[in-house]
């Protein structure tokens, strides 16, 4: 029982961290604004991971591409994970270090988002993603660890996670991904009187 309180206490602790960390708060305000703004531009957004931060990936997609609270028209978002076929043709063929950087050569347009989630910010598909993301003028949204790592040079927004501990990472990366897609949603489907 007491294991059990010890990893809840760990997880309140590093939300708290969030809660308090006016910087991470105005970034991730201004994560909203620049979603918002390239869905209203006509844009797509498209996320990226590994393990349990391509499930985390998965799911934030989904909530844009479904519904978060609002029946509302779904907007263009995916992970770039999906394709099985891809993924193992181009690790296979290239590398497994370039499965979403040619992803986003072929489908990136300036102007996308793309996210990307790494608990160290050292995922070198991620990284290389970043890459040619930035070349092709989209906006790359890192979702990291307590440094940022390699991705926070690469991050025109960086979400750095006050922590190192893994699982309290990635439970802090759903509840912010859960906030940028409730208010986006709201922003883009709330008339303007």
């Amino acid at each position: 029982m007491e294991k059990i309180k010890h990893v809840i206490q760990a997880s309140i602790e590093t939300k708290q961290q969030v809660l308090v960390n006016e910087e991470l708060l105005a970034t991730i305000e201004k994560i909203i604004n620049a979603i918002t703004t390239a869905f209203k531009n006509g844009k797509r957004v498209y996320f990226c991971g590994n393990g349990g931060s391509a499930a985390d990936a998965q799911h934030l997609a989904a909530e844009f591409s479904g519904r978060f609270y609002t029946d509302r028209k779904a907007l263009p978002a995916e992970a770039l994970h999906c394709n099985t076929s891809y993924i193992t043709a181009v690790a296979n063929d290239y590398s497994y270090d370039v499965v979403y950087a040619r992803m986003i050569d072929g489908i990136g347009q300036a102007g996308d988002v793309l996210v990307g989630l790494s608990t160290s910010g050292n995922s070198l598909n991620i990284i290389k993603a970043f890459e040619v993301a930035r070349e092709k003028k989209m906006i790359t949204v890192g979702f990291t660890g307590l440094t940022g790592g390699q991705m926070k040079s690469l991050s025109d927004f960086l979400i750095n996670i006050p922590s190192t501990d893994t699982p309290r990472i990635q439970e802090s990366h759903i509840l912010v991904g859960h906030i940028v897609c409730q208010l986006v949603e709201e922003k883009y489907f709330t008339p303007i009187p």
